[in-house]
């Protein structure tokens, strides 16, 4: 199995953490958490699928996947090769036309963001590259010729900077105060950038932080408060929500 990261240029790099080559030669399922930014993915062989109530769905060779705010378990098939590219928190909203939020909780084809000639053609010349520094670079030569000349929005770049300075635990009417923005306008303008509501990507980065602490040494019941959760019964019902486990049984197997 193969899964590693490569850095985009510094032209991509407001926009986009990173890029990952993901290979595995057996056939896999797994479950995929939320997390604070969207994810785009170019399989260059096998096939992709998402499970949910015991009903499979066949992703498309090029996809893409908004913020979610549940677990999702995909399926792939054996032999399969993925290029996937993992956008900043603000980094879709400079490539797309459509607002971020449109995406949420979906797995789309790519051709229903991008142009599908554009998309074709990238698909085929990843298929015939042959090494991951060219397929990578077929990717960064899509996104780039993709990239709109926006201006940032610096008032969501630093609401997300306070958010996870706070661990995701700040209060949204706190948080528009300290921006000097209503709550309303401010809430429009996250959605549309970010791709979800402030509320619900604080507690996105306050589950990641929940899930770092697992591997410490400290009590759930330390966890649960440390992280301003009201109570245990609180903790457990978002963890749930998130992993599809109870905080419990999910460390059992860290």
């Amino acid at each position: 199995m193969k899964f590693e990261k490569h850095f985009p240029t510094e032209q991509l790099r407001p926009y986009i953490k990173y890029f990952v080559v993901s290979e595995n030669e057996l056939e896999n399922e797994y479950k995929v958490f939320p997390s604070s930014g969207m994810v785009l993915g170019f399989q260059y062989r096998g096939q992709l699928e998402t499970l949910k109530d015991n009903t499979k769905c066949k992703l498309a060779t090029a996809g893409i996947t908004g913020i979610t705010d549940g677990y999702k378990i995909f399926k792939s098939s054996a032999d399969i090769g993925t290029i996937l590219v993992y956008f900043t928190e603000i980094g879709f909203a400079h490539f797309a036309s459509h607002p971020a939020n449109e995406l949420f909780n979906l797995s789309l084809s790519l051709d229903a963001v991008f142009d599908k000639n554009s998309v074709a053609e990238v698909e085929e010349k990843i298929v015939t590259a042959t090494s991951d520094k060219n397929r990578i670079k077929v990717v960064e030569q899509f996104l780039i010729s993709q990239l709109k000349d926006l201006e940032t929005d610096k008032l969501i770049v630093e609401a997300v900077k306070l958010i996870y300075q706070s661990n995701g635990t700040i209060r949204i009417k706190e948080l528009s105060d300290k921006l000097f923005i209503s709550q309303s306008p401010f809430e429009k303008r996250f959605r549309k950038v970010v791709g979800t509501t402030a509320k619900k990507f604080a507690s996105i980065v306050r589950f990641n932080t929940v899930l770092d602490n697992l591997n410490k040494t400290k009590t759930l019941t330390e966890i649960c408060y440390e992280n301003n959760f009201f109570d245990q019964a609180h903790f457990i019902k978002d963890f749930k929500q998130f992993t599809g486990d109870t905080p419990e049984n999910f460390k059992r197997f860290l």
